[in-house]
């Protein structure tokens, strides 16, 4: 949804070179505020994050006490039984990192329960702002939450309740 200042710019000066040229601002964040919806996955998102948190920490935890017996044990131990507990230690520390990727990294699955309880959200939105623009004739509708380029926009031009309306939900 981030859009570069210098697209932004470059779209409202070729805008502004076309004929008169209508621009409409929505505001993404207060429109998902204020759908139901969203909420709700976004505390279903925060409930499985902090569950996956939890199983994460637990494996750390135990990577850790493995350590410290290991440290407290280590000048009664045979080379080789010390070569074995840091195999387990390093195999327990591996684990955690691994569990840790699996469900927060770049691919995890927090990433894609995100995508799939959000994307059905956007898209709705995303067709309610392409039939307002087509009704009212709007060349560039701009998110005001993200355009940090946006230095003063009129009121008159954020479409949000009109999206909201379209969608459904009375403010």
């Amino acid at each position: 949804m981030r859009k570069s200042v210098l697209f932004i710019i470059a779209l409202i000066a070729v805008a502004t070179t076309a004929s008169a040229q209508k621009f409409a601002l929505i505001d993404m964040e207060y429109i998902l505020k204020n759908i139901p919806a969203y909420e709700q996955s976004t505390e279903q998102l925060n409930q499985v994050s902090k569950k996956w948190q939890s199983e994460v920490e637990a494996l750390g935890k135990q990577a850790q006490e493995l350590y410290k017996k290991y440290q407290s044990e280590t000048a009664k131990l045979s080379e080789a039984q010390r070569t074995k507990r840091e195999e387990e230690i390093v195999a327990k520390e591996k684990e955690t990192a691994e569990l840790k990727r699996l469900y927060f990294g770049p691919e995890g699955e927090l990433l894609k329960q995100r995508e799939s309880l959000m994307k059905p959200i956007q898209d709705e939105i995303y067709n309610a702002v392409k039939v307002i623009s087509e009704a009212q004739g709007y060349a560039v509708v701009v998110d005001r939450a993200s355009a940090a380029s946006i230095i003063f926009a009129s009121p008159r031009i954020d479409i949000s309740n009109e999206v909201l309306s379209k969608l459904g939900y009375s403010n």
